[in-house]
C-alpha cells in the first residue's frame, strides 16, 4: 500500500506518538508488576512465590508472540494487527485487576503477554516503512524513549500505587492510555501489507517459540536458587536443542518463521548482535542501583526511585543530539565510543559512597541516561540501514526477538553479579554492602566496555543512508542535475 500525499502527511505526525505510547505502556507494565507480587499474592491468599507464575506466563505470551508478529501484519495489515494488539493488551489489562485467584490473574498475563509481544514489531515495522531512511533516524529517536524510562519508572510507580491504592490500580491505569490508542490508531495508523503472502510456519513457531519461551523463563528464575543445577542444565540444553532444530528447519524450506539469512546483512548482524552483547552490562543496573541506593545508602525507596528520574529525563533529551551526534561522526565511531563512555559511566556508580553529594549521584545518572539513549536509539536505526523495504518486517520480527532474549540475558547477568557480591555479606552493614556493590558495577562496566570490540567490525560508511541520507542527497542533486 502506498498512502497519498496528504495520507502519509498524517501518519508520519500520529505514528510515532502511537507507537510511544504503546511501548511505554507495554514497558511499564512489564516492570511495574513485579513491585506489587507481595501485594497481589496476600490479596489473594497465596505466597508471593507461587505467583512466579504471573511472570512465566507474560514471557510465554512474548516468546509465542513476537515470532509470529511479523506473519500478521504482512497477511492481514499492520493496522488491523496494532489494533488487536491493542485492544487484547487492554482487555488483558481489566482481567488481571479483576482477578479472583493466582489462575485467573496467570491466564489473564499470558493474554497480556501475547498482546504486548505484538506491539513493538508491528509498531517498528510501521515506523520503517511510513519513514524514508533519511527521516528514519528522528523517528525512532522518539519511539525508543518509553522503552529507556518505563523500566525506570515501573518500580518507582508500581511502589506509589501499592502504597497509596490497591494493586489492581495497576492494571487498570492502562484503560484509558488503551482506548485513546485505539481510537487515533483506527485514524491515523497506516495500513501496510505485503504483496506476496507467505504460509505460516507452524513447525517453525512451535519450535522457535518453545526454545525461547524455556530459556527465558529459565534465565528470568536463574539467580533466585529455586532450581536444581541437573533441573537447569537439563532446561537450557533443552532449550538449546529447540532453537538448534529451529535453525536446521529453517535452512531447509522456503518461508521460514524467522529467516536467519538476514543477518547475513552485515549491518543488521552487527547492529542486532552488538545490542545483544550490550545488554548483557546494561541489564544489571536494574538489580544493583536500587541496592546501592537503598541498602548501601540507607535511602527509604521513594527517595531511591526518584534518583532514577534523571536517567529517564536524559533519555528523553537525547533525542536533540542523537541526529547531530550521527550525522556528524557515522554510527562505527558514535557506538564504538559511546559503548566506552557507557562503560564509564557504570563505573562512576563504584564512586558513589555514604559521603557522596547528591548532585554527583544526579549527573552520574544523567549521564548514563543519555549514553543509554544514544545507544539503543542508534542500534535500533542501524539494524534497517541496508534492509530492502520487503524484508523490513522480517527485520523487525528478528530483532524484537533477539532483543527479548538479550533482556533475558541482560536480567540473568544482572541477577548472577548481585548474587555473586552479595552472597555473604550482611544486608544491615551499609560499608560492606557498597563495597561489594562497587565489585558489581566494575563487572558490568567491563562487560559492557568488552561489547564496544563488536560495533568495531563496523565500516566507515555504514549507516549513512539514515545518519546522512538528507545530506547526501542534496550532494547528489546537482550531479544528476548535470547529468539529465
Amino acid at each position: 500500500m502506498t498512502p497519498s500525499s496528504t495520507a502519509s502527511a498524517s501518519f508520519k505526525r500520529y505514528l510515532p506518538w502511537l507507537v510511544a505510547t504503546a511501548l511505554f505502556m507495554e514497558q511499564l507494565d512489564a516492570t511495574i508488576v513485579n513491585t506489587a507480587i507481595p501485594s497481589i499474592a496476600s490479596s489473594l491468599g497465596v505466597t508471593p512465590l507461587s505467583l512466579k507464575s504471573v511472570v512465566t506466563s507474560y514471557i510465554l505470551g512474548l516468546a509465542v508472540g513476537i515470532p509470529v508478529s511479523g506473519w500478521m501484519a504482512d497477511r492481514f495489515g499492520t493496522r488491523r494487527v496494532f489494533f488487536i494488539a491493542i485492544a487484547v493488551f487492554t482487555l488483558a489489562s481489566v482481567l488481571c485487576g479483576l482477578s479472583l485467584n493466582a489462575g485467573m490473574m496467570t491466564a489473564a498475563r499470558l493474554l497480556q503477554g501475547l498482546g504486548g509481544a505484538m506491539m513493538m514489531p508491528v509498531g517498528r515495522l510501521a515506523i520503517v516503512r511510513t519513514f524514508p531512511k533519511n527521516e528514519l533516524l528522528g523517528a525512532m529517536n522518539f519511539v525508543i524513549i518509553p522503552a529507556l524510562i518505563g523500566p525506570l519508572l515501573g518500580p518507582t510507580v508500581g511502589g506509589l500505587i501499592v502504597h497509596w491504592t490497591s494493586w489492581r490500580v495497576i492494571f487498570f491505569v492502562n484503560v484509558p492510555v488503551g482506548l485513546l490508542a485505539l481510537y487515533f490508531v483506527w485514524r491515523h495508523m497506516p495500513d501496510y501489507q505485503a504483496e506476496e503472502r507467505r504460509p505460516l510456519d507452524v513447525p517453525g513457531l512451535i519450535l522457535f517459540s518453545s526454545g525461547t519461551a524455556i530459556l527465558s523463563w529459565l534465565l528470568e528464575v536463574f539467580g533466585e536458587h529455586t532450581l536444581a543445577p541437573f533441573t537447569a542444565g537439563l532446561l537450557f540444553a533443552l532449550s538449546a536443542a529447540l532453537l538448534g532444530a529451529y535453525a536446521w528447519h529453517a535452512c531447509r524450506i522456503k518461508h521460514p518463521l524467522l529467516r536467519l539469512a538476514l543477518l547475513k546483512v552485515r549491518t543488521f548482524r552487527i547492529a542486532v548482535l552488538g545490542g545483544f552483547v550490550t545488554r548483557l552490562g546494561v541489564g544489571g543496573l536494574p538489580f544493583l542501583l536500587p541496592l546501592l541506593y537503598q541498602l548501601g545508602l540507607g535511602l527509604p525507596a521513594w527517595q531511591s526511585g526518584l534518583l532514577m528520574m534523571p536517567a529517564a529525563a536524559a533519555a528523553m533529551g537525547m533525542k536533540l543530539f542523537a541526529s547531530r551526534l550521527l550525522g556528524r561522526f557515522g554510527y562505527r565511531q558514535v557506538l564504538v565510543v559511546n559503548t566506552v563512555c557507557i562503560g564509564l559511566t557504570i563505573a562512576l556508580f563504584t564512586l558513589v559512597g555514604t559521603g557522596t553529594p547528591l548532585y554527583a549521584i544526579v549527573a552520574i545518572s544523567l549521564l548514563q541516561g543519555f549514553f543509554n539513549s544514544l545507544q539503543f536509539s542508534s542500534m535500533n536505526t542501524l539494524a534497517y540501514a541496508d534492509i530492502e523495504p520487503q524484508d523490513s518486517s522480517m527485520a523487525s520480527t528478528i530483532s524484537s526477538s533477539f532483543q527479548q532474549l538479550s533482556m533475558s540475558f541482560g536480567l540473568a547477568a544482572g541477577s548472577i553479579v548481585t548474587a555473586w557480591f552479595l552472597g555473604g555479606v550482611p544486608q544491615t552493614d551499609h560499608a560492606q554492602v557498597t563495597r561489594a556493590l562497587h565489585h558489581g558495577f566494575a563487572t558490568l562496566a567491563v562487560l559492557t566496555v568488552i561489547s564496544a570490540f563488536v560495533f568495531r567490525r563496523l565500516r566507515r560508511n555504514d549507516g549513512d543512508s539514515i545518519s546522512r541520507g538528507q545530506k547526501m542527497a542534496k550532494e547528489a542533486a546537482p550531479v544528476t542535475a548535470t547529468t539529465e
